[in-house]
């Protein structure tokens, strides 16, 4: 008891920072304030004060933020000013060292990005995804029977990574006994090396990509000697804009594809859980009416926002909102920030299973680089949750969250919970 109340105190008192600390202090990319999730204050006093907010110095260097719901939409559809090309940063707040970028169709500017993205779109047809949701239904219903009952459990291993990766397996036809390297390669692909990362240094970082990219030019290779099939890597292998990928390339669509695929979904899964502990009300709504499922996902979504950022980089001088961004300069896009904008959503702290316009969230970006898999996020977020009211009266939270130390995924490494026997 004497350590909650002092964890406590400590979160109190980094929250209260937030109120005291001048504005041009703020860095709100720091990842301990989201492995703590103390971040939410900085970026409502940036909303109000100062929407469009310069950090001169951080762990990831100098960087714009952008903060109100409005302006990241204007950012995000700005091409000709603000770039998403890898050769000049990429997608995140943290800079890769220019010989170890690797780029990938989301991290191209038009009009390379979307041929890239035309060629793994055919995945996510409405026709496509009916098929999936046979599959999707037939392991969700596995997954939770065999579940625990009566006794604590991680909802993020046993349901949320174990899901997910077998979709993930499913989609590039990967060998089943070895799905959780999937799952290794999404974490260690967006992980900080150091003493809060899951290796110490990049060098280890590299090495593992580097075992991930070996792995699946082997399974390339057999698939370019086979007739096209209906997987991701048979799609790339036998398309016109990606079957002659260079190394990097490749490397990077398949990073953007297993991380897109791994953390949207798996850290919403984990989201659902710990928001409906969070408001009883809403679960008990749930429960008394199944048909919500449909504005509860979207809703989910939107509160847990799987990725708080996205980066884009200037290509030329401009004036946004009065202030002058120059050429070269990082400007975040916190679409946590977006996501809890009061002028877009009405109450947007509340968790509301039944909102009147659900979708207005930015967790799959917007625009040409919207989330090409979001249907099947839905899709899955959707059948799980179907099968888990059939089954259980309840889950419930028994303690906090251990969350990820990263301001750009935003999810949850262990969440313990207890269904009752």
């Amino acid at each position: 008891m004497h350590g909650t109340i002092e964890s406590t105190a400590k979160l109190d008192a980094l929250r209260e920072r937030a109120t005291s600390l001048p504005l041009e202090q703020f860095d709100p990319g720091d990842p301990e304030l989201f492995r703590t999730d103390t971040f939410w204050p900085y970026f409502d006093r940036l909303r109000r004060e100062d929407p469009v907010h310069y950090c001169k110095d951080s762990m990831f260097g100098p960087y714009w933020s952008v903060t109100r719901y409005n302006d990241i939409m204007e950012i995000e559809t700005n091409h000709s000013v603000f770039s998403s090309a890898s050769a000049l940063g990429g997608i995140t707040i943290r800079d890769i060292d220019p010989d170890l970028r690797r780029e990938s169709f989301i991290s191209m500017d038009p009009p390379r990005h979307a041929a890239q993205r035309k060629t793994v779109a055919p995945m996510f047809t409405p026709t496509h995804l009916d098929n999936l949701a046979l599959n999707i239904r037939t392991r969700s219903a596995e997954c939770l029977d065999n579940l625990p009952r009566g006794e604590v459990f991680d909802w993020v291993d046993r349901v949320s990574i174990e899901l997910t990766t077998q979709m993930l397996a499913v989609l590039f036809d990967f060998p089943w006994e070895d799905r959780r390297k999937l799952t290794r390669w999404s974490d260690i692909a967006t992980t900080i090396p150091g003493p809060d990362g899951l290796v110490a240094t990049e060098d280890e970082r590299q090495a593992e990509l580097t075992e991930c990219a070996g792995y699946f030019a082997r399974l390339w290779k057999e698939r370019i000697e086979q007739p096209p099939k209906s997987d991701l890597l048979s799609m790339m292998a036998h398309g016109a804009a990606t079957r002659d990928m260079d190394a990097k390339n490749f490397l990077g669509n398949l990073v953007l594809l297993i991380v897109g695929g791994n953390d949207t979904t798996r850290n919403t899964m984990s989201g659902s859980i710990y928001a409906l502990s969070q408001h009883p009300e809403q679960y008990r709504k749930l429960r008394a009416n199944p048909a919500l499922l449909d504005s509860f996902v979207p809703e989910v979504i939107r509160w847990q926002t799987p990725l708080a950022h996205m980066r884009r980089t200037a290509l030329s001088d401009f004036e946004f909102r009065g202030k002058q961004i120059k050429k070269g300069d990082k400007v975040v896009m916190w679409y946590v920030s977006g996501n809890r904008d009061e002028e877009a959503i009405e109450k947007p702290y509340d968790f509301i299973i039944d909102r009147a316009r659900p979708r207005t969230h930015l967790s799959f970006g917007f625009g040409i680089h919207r989330c090409v898999g979001l249907r099947l996020a839905e899709l899955q977020l959707k059948i799980i949750w179907e099968e888990i009211l059939k089954r259980f009266d309840h889950i419930d939270v028994v303690g906090e969250p251990k969350r990820v130390y990263s301001s750009f995924v935003k999810g949850l490494e262990t969440l313990p919970v207890k269904i009752a026997a």
